[in-house]
């Protein structure tokens, strides 16, 4: 059935059809009474489900279309026959297509339309999990983790106490624990929460290690610290800035430190800069080391770092949102040498790992520090005096109330997949970077940003056309190519064969960012890619 019309059933108004049965099933008639479907969702509301008294053959029914269509965008997503997106401006959206309309009613629709909707709403989305979207640092489609966000949503329940979330506030913590050991952290060392992307994580970082020099700061405020400063590379992500502005330190209290050439931190320039912020009278209290940049896909030199913050004295973070996949592979896991020093680290799932969105986690070195960041003891949620062992309530390690439960479908994953089935998976993706890298350096039509082979799964490149391959270096040349990503990006985007993302970043124009995170993707898309790319381009 392709996903983008309506399964028969739902617009066929004279049948009632059975689901799919069991042969045993199919042989006895009180299944086949109790297994029909009403067909006529045109007269059918929401009312009529459950908690309905009745409700549960239309529930059941409904429930059944909207697997028929979210089972056949799974198989769609997979054919490299079917676009990427099918693209249309926002207003275009907004004024409707097609029957679909963004307005709220007054007054209740038909399931008919709620199932027309899901459709729509599928169609004129993106397929993150194609095998040609390139676009994002999280993509692909895990049937396994896609079975556990499912179930998840079942469930709905909070994650803040133990005595409402029994089993995942369980796997949670035995998730927590693999991931510390991962990172090479001791038994008895190690705490940490699943959070709402890698920038909450980050930003957590930040917290719990101005808490641990300044504890007074959560009662008293920003008076009861002194003018604190910290460090980052100039090629980390915007999230550092971001989290010190949101803790009331400003923006201007992140001290920038240079990067090389492949975009990573210089050890020496770290702390030259520390040793001027002290002599400014500024107080250094926090690193933030990068395992994975979001451009160039580098590695900070942990190690090297570590000692620095050693001798200051300092917190180590390491962002390693998008490089703590690598951890899982045994081949590309010493480049992340030196994480275990970290005070704390940013890990998500969600990216190389590729857990569905979203699968964040903060893992803190020193135990209860969590707790103690944050904690305010609700009475309502965390007494005490309950009849099991209180420290399994969680949620007053977190900034928030209710959190989402994140955790078992990485869990289900580690299950179905084992750990090294993660580390295969992470090692596709890169071998797909270096194809790209090689395919690359053979053509003309174009340039690697960086000539030094991939370190993680980006791979960053321009594509020259053949009215700027005649135009010497310089400002003109550089105007021209400037325009020549954003110009092709839109063209892809409406003809939506593929996704790949554009930036500037320093003195390099517009390029193209090469992301592999979809074990999906084979050789052919990537070949796929390098011609549809000067196809839409070759003219300009």
């Amino acid at each position: 059935m392709d996903f983008l019309q309506l399964p028969e059933r739902i617009i066929d108004n004279s049948s009632t059809k059975p689901v799919c049965r069991s042969k045993h099933e199919e042989d006895s008639p009180k299944a086949t009474e109790d297994f029909q479907t009403p067909a006529d969702f045109g007269r059918i509301y929401s009312k009529d489900l459950l908690p309905a008294l009745g409700g549960e053959e239309a529930t059941k029914g409904f429930l059944q279309e909207l697997v028929n269509i979210l089972v056949g965008y799974v198989f769609k997503s997979s054919q490299r026959s079917s676009k990427v997106l099918d693209f249309h401006h926002p207003h275009q959206l907004k004024e409707g297509l097609e029957g679909f309309s963004l307005d709220l009613p007054d007054h209740p629709e038909t399931l008919e339309q709620i199932l027309v909707d899901c459709r729509d709403t599928l169609k004129y989305g993106v397929k993150t999990g194609h095998p040609r979207f390139f676009n994002q640092l999280s993509s692909g489609l895990d049937v396994i983790g896609l079975a556990g966000e499912w179930l998840t949503s079942t469930a709905n329940t909070n994650m803040f106490t133990y005595e409402v979330s029994p089993v995942f506030i369980l796997m949670e913590e035995v998730l927590l624990r693999k991931m510390q050991s991962i990172v090479g952290w001791s038994e008895d060392e190690g705490d940490g929460i699943f959070c709402p992307g890698g920038s909450i994580s980050n930003m957590y970082s930040i917290l719990v290690a101005r808490y641990h020099f300044y504890p007074d700061v959560k009662t008293k405020g920003l008076g009861a610290a002194p003018q604190l400063v910290l460090f980052t590379s100039e090629h980390s992500h915007y999230s550092v800035k971001k989290s010190a502005a949101v803790l009331g330190m400003g923006s201007d209290s992140v001290l920038v430190v240079t990067c090389d050439e492949r975009g990573k931190m210089i050890p020496a320039e770290l702390e030259s800069s520390i040793i001027t912020a002290k002599a400014k009278g500024l107080v250094p209290f926090y690193v933030n080391a990068t395992a994975g940049t979001t451009v160039y896909g580098a590695f900070d030199p942990l190690s090297a770092i570590a000692d620095v913050c050693q001798r200051h004295s300092l917190w180590l973070h390491v962002d390693a949102a998008w490089g703590g996949g690598l951890l899982m592979s045994k081949r590309h896991r010493a480049k992340l040498q030196g994480i275990e020093r970290a005070w704390s680290v940013t890990w998500n799932p969600h990216k190389m790992m590729g857990v569905p969105l979203q699968c964040s986690a903060i893992l803190v070195k020193n135990k209860g520090l969590l707790q103690e960041c944050n904690q305010l003891g609700a009475e309502y949620l965390f007494q005490s005096d309950k009849h099991y062992d209180v420290s399994y309530d969680t949620g007053d390690k977190t900034i928030q109330c209710g959190r989402h439960v994140d955790a078992f479908k990485l869990w289900l994953m580690w299950k179905a997949k084992g750990s090294e089935g993660f580390g295969s998976q992470v090692n596709k993706c890169l071998e797909n970077a270096e194809y790209l890298y090689n395919q690359l350096q053979r053509r003309t039509d174009f340039k690697l940003v960086l000539q030094s082979k991939p370190e993680h799964s980006n791979v960053c490149f321009w594509y020259i056309p053949q009215s700027v391959r005649s135009l010497p270096a310089g400002p003109d040349r550089n105007t021209k190519l400037q325009q020549v990503a954003p110009q092709i990006k839109a063209r892809m985007m409406e003809q939506g064969t593929i996704m790949i993302g554009y930036q500037p970043l320093g003195s390099n124009v517009n390029f193209f960012r090469c992301v592999f995170s979809n074990p999906a993707t084979q050789q052919e898309d990537i070949d796929f890619l390098l011609e549809e790319i000067a196809r839409l381009g070759h003219d300009l």
